[in-house]
C-alpha cells in the first residue's frame, strides 16, 4: 500500500508539473510573474518547515546581524526570489535566446576567456541562487555550443524525462547522477581533458563524499566533484554566483581556484573547495534573498520555530 502511495504521488507531481509548465506558458509574462510573486508571499505567511529552514540558513549568511522582522522581511524577498526562479523556469523554453543573452550582465568571462585560449577545461562551481538555467542560456551563446552538468534523477522517470528535455531545449547537456550508460564522473573526465566546460551545483552536498569545509563561518560539508574534476583533468575551477536584476539576471565569475601542484591529491580538493565556499561566502552575501536552499546545509542549523512560538 505504501509503494502505491508512493506511486502516486509521484505521478501527481509529474502531471502537476506538466500542467505548470502549460499553463505558465499560455498567460501574459506580468500576469504570470504577478501570479508567482503573489505565490512567495503566501508561502511565506504558511511559514512551512522549508521556509523555516530558509530562514535560519539566511540568518548564518548574514552574521546573525538582523533582528527577528528583518529577517523575516529578508525570508519573504527570499521566497519571491525563489518564485520567481520557477517563474521563469516554466517559461524560459518559450523566451528566444536573445533576449536572455541582452538581459545579463555579466562580470568576470576573462577568466574563463584566459582558460579557454589556453586550451583548457572549465568546470564552473554555482550555489543554488538566482536563476542558473538562464546562466545557462548566456553560457551556451558565449561558447557558440553546449555545455555539460549533472542532475539527479527524479522520480519518478517522466518528470525526470521532462526536466532534462526542458534543460536540453536550452541548449545544456545533461547528465544523470546516477543510472547513465556510464558514469557521469568518467564523462565528465574525457570532455574536460578535451578541453570541455561543465557547470556544477554546488553548495548542497547530498552523497556520502563530501569534504570539510568552513561557509559562512561554520562547519559543513561539500561535494568533492568539482576539485577533484580539475585536478585530475588540469581543467580551471571557477566559482560563479547568478542573481537576479530588476530587468534580468546577473552572471559573475569569479578566479580561478587552484587545485594543482604538490601535496596529496586528497588535500588538494579539500584545499580548492575551501576555495569555493570562500567565494560563495563574499558572493551571497551581496544579495542573500537570491539563494534558494530550503533545505539543511549546517548539522547545527536546524528550521527555526514556527513563527508563533518566534513571537
Amino acid at each position: 500500500m505504501t509503494g502505491l502511495r508512493a506511486r502516486v504521488a509521484s505521478r501527481a507531481a509529474d502531471l502537476g508539473y506538466a500542467a505548470g509548465w502549460t499553463a505558465v506558458q499560455r498567460l501574459p509574462e506580468p500576469v504570470a510573474r504577478g501570479a508567482f510573486d503573489a505565490g512567495g508571499r503566501v508561502a511565506a505567511r504558511r511559514d512551512g518547515r522549508g521556509v523555516r529552514q530558509l530562514r535560519a540558513n539566511l540568518r548564518v549568511a548574514t552574521g546573525g546581524k538582523l533582528d527577528d522582522a528583518e529577517l523575516d522581511a529578508l525570508t519573504g524577498r527570499a521566497l519571491r526570489s525563489y518564485a520567481r526562479y520557477w517563474q521563469e523556469a516554466f517559461r524560459l523554453p518559450r523566451l528566444p535566446g536573445a533576449r536572455i543573452v541582452a538581459g545579463t550582465t555579466h562580470s568576470g568571462v576573462e577568466h574563463l576567456q584566459r582558460a579557454r585560449d589556453a586550451g583548457r577545461g572549465v568546470v564552473i562551481a554555482l550555489p543554488h541562487s538566482g536563476n542558473w538555467d538562464a546562466a545557462g542560456v548566456w553560457l551556451v551563446d558565449w561558447l557558440g555550443g553546449p555545455f555539460t552538468t549533472v542532475a539527479e534523477r527524479l522520480r519518478p522517470e517522466s518528470l525526470y524525462r521532462r526536466f532534462l528535455e526542458y534543460r536540453e531545449s536550452l541548449g545544456i547537456r545533461v547528465l544523470p547522477l546516477t543510472g547513465g550508460e556510464r558514469p557521469s564522473s568518467a564523462v565528465l573526465r574525457e570532455e574536460l581533458a578535451a578541453g570541455g566546460f561543465t557547470c556544477l551545483l554546488t553548495d548542497r552536498d547530498l552523497g556520502p563524499g563530501g569534504v570539510p569545509v568552513e561557509f559562512f563561518g561554520r562547519p559543513t560539508t561539500m561535494p568533492a566533484g568539482p576539485a577533484l574534476l580539475a585536478a585530475q583533468t588540469g581543467a580551471a575551477l571557477h566559482p560563479a554566483v547568478c542573481r537576479f536584476t530588476d530587468r534580468g539576471w546577473e552572471f559573475a565569475v569569479f578566479p580561478e581556484v587552484r587545485v594543482d601542484g604538490p601535496g596529496r591529491l586528497r588535500d588538494r580538493v579539500g584545499a580548492g573547495m575551501q576555495g569555493v565556499a570562500d567565494a560563495f561566502t563574499d558572493a551571497l552575501a551581496v544579495a542573500p534573498e537570491d539563494w534558494h536552499v530550503l533545505g539543511r546545509i549546517w548539522a547545527d542549523v536546524p528550521p527555526d520555530p514556527p513563527a508563533a512560538r518566534r513571537r
